[in-house]
């Protein structure tokens, strides 16, 4: 069966996630009005500007359907900025700023500092099988089901409620190029429909975190 996934087309890798997604085995389509949403059997929420997206989705009418449908049940993917926006609760926002919430956790915004500070690392990801493009080749030395994350100004969680899951965490140990105080820090999370991570896969070249979307919103 094929779904379509929509990808939100206001701000952020548009067309990256919508490759992504492509590559497996979804049908796409940009998102940026109601009637647009209402067609669509998942939704990715890509990074950008938190504050922005949260401006644009309020004057592109979206921003109650969006809820409505995620109250509903839609499957949501949101990497990054997305992530902020699926949160129920968030450190470091603006006075004004509002969420569409749906997973019960606690974000904080831009917690690994500003553009600067981006970086990547490797990450065990719970539920992520071997072989992305991380992990091919003989000797590569990768473990098994991790995932080569880059963290672009990222938020991570803070704090997670009893039916989250979580998938991926920032070892605890000291790596260099990794800022101390993200030791241990959430940075993927899954609640029945809805999945998030801090980090951008679509940039990447490994498709395996929307492969797991695809499934998700497959049912």
């Amino acid at each position: 069966m094929t779904i379509t996934i929509g990808v939100l087309a206001l701000q952020g890798d548009v067309r990256e996630h919508r490759a992504a997604l492509e590559s497996a085995g979804a049908r796409t389509v940009g998102v940026r009005r109601p009637e647009e949403l209402a067609a669509v059997d998942g939704l990715v929420l890509p990074g950008g500007e938190s504050t922005t997206i949260d401006k644009l989705l309020r004057i592109f009418d979206l921003a109650e359907p969006l809820r409505d449908r995620i109250r509903e049940g839609l499957p949501v993917y949101g990497s990054c900025a997305g992530m902020i926006l699926l949160a129920d609760r968030i450190l470091g926002g603006t006075a004004d700023q509002r969420t569409l919430g749906g997973l019960d956790v606690t974000v904080r915004r831009n917690a690994f500092g500003r553009q600067v500070d981006s970086f990547e690392t490797d990450l065990p990801f719970e539920g992520l099988a071997p072989g992305g493009a991380d992990e091919r080749g003989a000797g590569s030395g990768a473990a098994t089901g991790s995932v080569h994350a880059v963290f672009i100004r990222a938020p991570w969680v803070e704090d997670v409620g009893p039916d989250v899951r979580v998938l991926a965490r920032i070892p605890d140990e000291e790596a260099p190029g990794i800022p101390a105080a993200a030791a241990g820090r959430i940075v993927a999370v899954q609640q029945g429909s809805l999945l998030a991570t801090s980090f951008h896969p679509e940039i990447s070249g490994d498709t395996r975190v929307h492969e797991l979307f695809v499934r998700i919103a497959k049912g």
